[in-house]
């Protein structure tokens, strides 16, 4: 089951009919209240979300899905107007795993539901990777150093994800950048050197797993599934 929640009728039905129409189930809301009575009786696989609705906007209904235990889990489209650069670059920042912009293809809109549920299933299937001195708990969402429990931000959690998920495989900054921020930057960005750099750190020794290959991207060694 899909959950959208949108205050503007005509795209929130023609999103429900399309969904319902290619094989998925789709319920539409209009609001932040009737979405979130709907979540104590089922849990969606995924959620459309719009930024702008009326009453609580989107920001905040994203940061109640992914403060939640029991919600936080559930992977987060948001829908975008034209232009709103700073609500996309927020919303990521909370979690939310893609965006679209309106006006969107419906078709692309399906393929983007089935690009994200197909990479949050196969992130499902290992629950925890080591390497040396360094575990991550994909469940728990938890990184240990020697036992020890390191604290990161949402966006280093996510950097280090790929990084140990893609062992010993040197990742692009371009990857890097869309698959943990979800889109291009435009021109030239130190975001990525610059949580590279925080990780490294707040690692200690296990930081220096974490290598740089000059002039394409960064990898990290000898990491197994748990």
């Amino acid at each position: 089951m899909i959950f959208c929640v949108e205050d503007d009728s005509s795209i929130r039905e023609l999103v429900v009919y399309t969904l319902n129409s290619t094989g998925m189930e789709a319920r539409g809301f209009e609001d932040g209240s009737d979405f979130f009575k709907a979540l104590e009786k089922e849990l969606p696989e995924l959620v459309l979300l719009d930024i702008m609705l009326p009453g609580e906007d989107g920001l905040s209904i994203l940061k109640k899905l992914k403060s939640s235990s029991k919600t936080k889990h559930i992977p987060v489209i948001m829908m975008t107007a034209k232009g709103a650069e700073y609500d996309v670059v927020m919303g990521l920042d909370a979690g939310a795993d893609d965006y679209v912009t309106k006006p969107f293809g419906m078709m692309e809109l399906v393929s983007r539901i089935k690009a994200v549920l197909r990479r949050t299933k196969e992130e499902q299937k290992a629950e925890a990777y080591e390497a040396g001195n360094l575990k991550i708990d994909l469940k728990k969402h938890e990184v240990l150093v020697d036992g020890e429990v390191v604290v990161l931000t949402l966006k280093e959690f996510e950097l280090l994800k790929r990084l140990v998920q893609n062992s010993d495989m040197v990742l692009t900054r371009d990857c890097l950048l869309e698959e943990v921020w979800g889109y291009e930057f435009a021109g030239e960005t130190r975001t990525l050197d610059v949580h590279i750099r925080s990780l490294r750190s707040k690692l200690g020794s296990a930081g220096e797993m974490i290598q740089t290959v000059r002039g394409v991207g960064y990898r990290l060694g000898g990491t197994h599934e748990k």
